[in-house]
């Protein structure tokens, strides 16, 4: 038997049947859909809809990757994370968006961006897509911290970065997936 991916996605899609808004929120909005089954029996899925976000994995000319550190209240925790943020709408050009956010989290501008992939955070219940950027030929400027964004910053050589990645030293997820692929690509 072939594959056939138009017909194998065909047979396995869910079809919404309705939806209830639960919440609207400055960042999330929570939708609970009804949906029907691909053997025809319904069920209720749970939706954190996302306007889409960005990340970039700025590196210094010496291998060095510029880091921040900030407290993630969900988990309670100072986390370890590469420069990211939320677009402002919709149609916002993610590259500067990320640009933006470089710039204001860390000082930094870069003269040379390349976008290296994407994926969704958690696809199982949240349509948030984040967009992945190298930034090299980097040159250091002042931060301009949101009011309510406290974070510190840092630079960590990209071998080290994979090895804490490896151990779970780090674990926000996409600042993984960025020091892998960002290895893969400088040909660490």
């Amino acid at each position: 038997m072939q594959y056939n991916a138009e017909e194998e996605n065909r047979r396995l899609r869910e079809v919404r049947t309705g939806s209830e808004d639960v919440f609207d929120g400055i960042i999330l909005h929570v939708q609970r859909d009804t949906v029907r089954l691909p053997n025809g029996n319904g069920a209720v899925r749970e939706v954190i809809r996302h306007i889409g976000a960005v990340c970039v994995i700025p590196v210094l000319d010496n291998g060095d990757v510029i880091m921040e550190r900030q407290y993630r209240y969900p988990p309670d925790q100072v986390i370890l994370e590469i420069p990211a943020g939320k677009l402002d709408s919709a149609d916002e050009d993610r590259l500067s968006a990320i640009q933006r956010e470089l710039r204001e989290e860390t000082g930094y501008t870069a003269a040379s961006w390349t976008e290296i992939g994407g994926f969704y955070a958690a696809p199982a219940y949240s349509d948030e897509y984040i967009t992945m950027y190298l930034a090299r030929d980097l040159k250091k400027g002042d931060q301009s911290l949101d009011e309510d964004e406290f974070l510190d910053v840092y630079s960590i050589p990209l071998k080290d970065l994979v090895e804490d990645v490896m151990s779970g030293k780090i674990t926000d997820a996409k600042t993984q997936v960025c020091i892998l692929k960002a290895a893969r690509i400088l040909g660490l």
